[in-house]
C-alpha cells in the first residue's frame, strides 16, 4: 500500500478489524519511512449480475423485479410465496451461474414460464401473454392449444436448473 503521506510502499499494519456492517475490514497501517499511520478498507469486489434486454440494453439483476413480475402473473391463484420464492432463487441461481455474468431475458423468461407451467397453468398463461407479447387472439389461442395439447407453443425448452 503506497503512504498517502510521502508515497512510500512499505508499511506494516498495526491493527485490522471488521467494520460494523460486515462488508469490509479496516486496517491502520504505519509507513516505515515517515512512521505517520493511515486507514485503509478492504472490500468485496462487487460486480453486478446483468440482465440483457431485448432491444440489447443491460439492466442490473434485480430479484424485486421478478418477484413482481410473478406476484402480478399469480394475483388470485393458489400458487403459494414459497413457490414464487423458489422460483425467484432458481432464476438468481441461473444468473449467477453465468460465467459471462448476465443472461437474456428471453432465457430467464423462458425458465420462469417452464417452472409456473408446472405449478399453475393460469399463471403460465398470464406471464406468457406478458413476456411473449401476444399481438393479437389469435397468438394468445396457439398457446393455450398448445398448453392443452402438452406441447410447447414454441418448442423451447430452458434449462431447468
Amino acid at each position: 500500500m503506497k503512504c498517502p503521506y510521502c508515497g512510500f510502499t512499505e508499511d506494516k499494519v498495526i491493527d485490522s478489524r471488521e467494520s460494523k456492517e460486515a462488508d469490509s475490514i479496516r486496517r491502520r497501517r504505519e509507513c516505515e519511512r515517515c512512521n505517520k499511520r493511515f486507514t485503509t478498507y478492504e472490500r468485496l469486489d462487487e460486480i453486478p449480475y446483468m440482465v440483457v434486454k431485448k432491444d440489447g440494453r443491460r439492466e442490473n439483476f434485480d430479484r424485486q423485479k421478478v418477484l413482481a413480475g410473478l406476484l402480478h402473473s399469480c394475483q388470485k391463484r393458489k400458487v403459494s410465496v414459497t413457490q414464487m420464492q423458489e422460483i425467484v432463487d432458481a432464476v438468481e441461481a441461473f444468473v449467477i451461474d453465468s460465467p459471462e455474468r448476465e443472461r437474456s431475458t428471453a432465457s430467464i423468461g423462458e425458465l420462469i414460464m417452464h417452472r409456473l407451467k408446472d405449478i399453475d397453468t393460469v399463471a403460465y398463461i398470464r406471464f406468457a401473454s406478458v413476456y411473449r407479447d401476444f399481438k393479437d387472439v389469435n397468438e394468445f389461442k396457439i398457446e393455450l392449444e398448445g398448453l392443452l395439447s402438452g406441447k410447447d407453443s414454441r418448442n423451447k425448452r430452458p434449462n431447468p436448473r
